[in-house]
């Protein structure tokens, strides 16, 4: 694919790190990976490792600073043909102008999560898995379930045989 810039949050920083470089990595790219500006040092200490992996040098690259700086930046250049972005809405509503008139996939994680509740479900459990969900790690987490969509029961059985 080519060059794929990746821009994670500050929670989970080796975790987001890992989630995002591995595939990336894997699938044969070039990674630019920017941090949050509030854990800067765990990407940095993580990029220690990756010659005694067996990286070659330059396979991946940490790119530090602020999102309005950094991040923009990242998603600007013509040279990046890849932007995979863990973050809020408002970080991505930034990131759109940037992208104009540059031709990339783009993934993004944002923090808009449900949880889908099927009629037939434990509802205990499914109550429990959900506020587990919603507030492990005080709610910020990118997967916080923080909407959660119900069935509806049938009175008709839709599936005669």
């Amino acid at each position: 694919m080519g060059v794929a810039g990746q821009i994670i949050p500050w929670n989970y920083p080796l975790l987001m790190a890992a989630w995002k470089l591995a595939p990336a990595i894997a699938a044969g790219c070039t990674c630019v990976l920017k941090p949050a500006e509030q854990t800067p040092l765990t990407a940095l200490e993580f990029a220690k490792y990756f010659e005694e992996a067996g990286l070659p040098p330059g396979v991946v690259n940490i790119v530090n600073g602020f999102g309005e700086t950094a991040g923009s930046a990242l998603v600007a250049h013509p040279q990046v043909d890849k932007i995979a972005f863990t973050g809020s809405a408002r970080g991505r509503k930034n990131h759109r102008e940037e992208r104009r008139g540059h031709l990339k996939r783009v993934t993004l994680e944002l923090a808009q999560v449900t949880n889908i509740f099927f009629a037939d479900a434990d509802w205990e459990a499914a109550v429990d898995g959900a506020l587990f969900g919603v507030f492990i790690n005080q709610g910020e987490v990118c997967s916080a379930g923080s909407r959660i969509l119900v069935e509806k029961r049938s009175t008709r059985n839709l599936w005669k045989p």
